[in-house]
């Protein structure tokens, strides 16, 4: 997955600018971001603040290595029964 080039404290910080009155074709050119890109920032993180946001990153984080992990044992498992039923 690619990394935001915004730390959660950064998106927290232009979101607030929109609540302040900016327009959001105004920040996405003054941030160098989509309108589509903000518009999806706005939807998925609106009304959170820095920390919020940053441990809402760390938990998503979390759960694509979990998930990762799950599927790699979950293969390994499959293969683990398949050796023992050719072996019977």
């Amino acid at each position: 997955m690619k990394k935001s080039r915004y730390s959660p404290q950064q998106i927290a910080k232009i979101l607030k600018e929109f609540d302040n009155g900016k327009t959001a074709a105004e920040i996405s050119r003054e941030y160098g971001i989509s309108t589509a890109a903000f518009y999806k920032w706005l939807e998925r993180y609106g009304g959170m603040n820095g920390k919020e946001l940053k441990r809402l990153k760390d938990l998503e984080e979390e759960n694509r290595r979990l998930k990762q992990m799950y599927a790699n044992l979950s293969l390994d498992h499959q293969m683990a029964k398949e050796i023992i039923e050719k072996k019977l």
